[in-house]
């Protein structure tokens, strides 16, 4: 998925975060890349972090930004053409996040050389969550001693530099990193969609969450807090497996539809 957006306030989380669905063909991981190494046919064919609102220049607002966050799980076919696409997650689980220079040459040359700072969030993606979302993190903690909402698996993630995690901030995570250089960072999510539902009789219907990326680079000062670029994705977590689970359940409702029911759906990728 791929974003961009101005740092939100509280209860002004992205509304909008898409991926696309995945391919399972993965070239060039595993090889030391460089910027612009990735091949953006590549690129296409994962769930990419939607863009959100720019704070670039108005004259810019149609030009390339300059990052993509592409994220490595399959997206729900489900879901229908013009609709948000949604991803499961199984919670614990590591999955990796690349961080992708998308500069065109000549483009926010003041960062060559230099890193920048991304700060990954777990926030809720429905308006009527947001705005208790204070609340909605201390009854998580309450319930939850010394658990986190979201972590870095570090041994898997490649060019990170610095991560950390503030143990009053338990959906948040922080790292710097090198655009010139191939970064992949593997997140964990610990919570799951239903903690944060009513019990009602005959089951619950889990909330979806959004996986929101922010991108400083330093001011005059050496401090990260200069905004460049933001995005994000709705997510939802299960229990461990439940996410393939969820996954097949989905696939096989859609292979029963007719060929005119498909059409109103996002491709299945085999």
């Amino acid at each position: 998925m791929a974003w961009a957006l101005k740092l939100p306030l509280a209860d002004e989380v992205i509304e909008s975060g898409l991926v696309q669905d995945f391919d399972a063909s993965l070239s060039g991981i595993g090889q030391e890349l460089g910027a612009g190494a990735y091949s953006m046919s590549d690129v296409l064919a994962l769930p990419i972090f939607k863009q959100e609102e720019s704070s670039l220049p108005p004259d810019n607002e149609n030009e390339i930004l300059p990052f993509q966050y592409v994220l490595c799980a399959a997206t729900s076919p489900a879901v229908k053409l013009h609709d948000e696409t949604l991803t499961y997650l199984n919670q614990g689980q590591s999955y990796e996040i690349r961080m992708l220079d998308n500069r065109k040459l000549g483009e926010l040359p003041e960062i060559n050389g230099k890193l920048v700072k991304s700060i990954f969030r777990v926030v809720f993606h429905d308006r009527r969550l947001q705005y208790t979302e204070h609340q909605q993190l201390e009854g998580w903690r309450w319930n939850r001693p010394g658990d986190r909402i979201l972590d870095i698996d570090i041994p898997m993630s490649v060019g990170i530099i610095d991560p950390r995690a503030n143990p009053t901030q338990l959906n948040t995570v922080e790292f710097l990193w090198d655009p010139a250089k191939r970064t992949s960072v593997f997140i964990q999510v610990h919570c799951i969609s239903t903690e944060f539902t009513m019990r009602k009789h005959g089951g619950e219907k889990g909330v979806p969450f959004r996986v929101q990326i922010d991108t400083f680079k330093e001011n005059e000062n050496g401090e990260y807090t200069e905004h460049l670029h933001s995005a994000s994705c709705q997510i939802k977590v299960f229990k461990p497996k439940g996410a393939d689970r969820k996954q097949k359940t989905d696939r096989e409702k859609m292979e029963k539809r007719t060929p005119h029911e498909k059409e109103k759906y996002q491709p299945l990728r085999n």
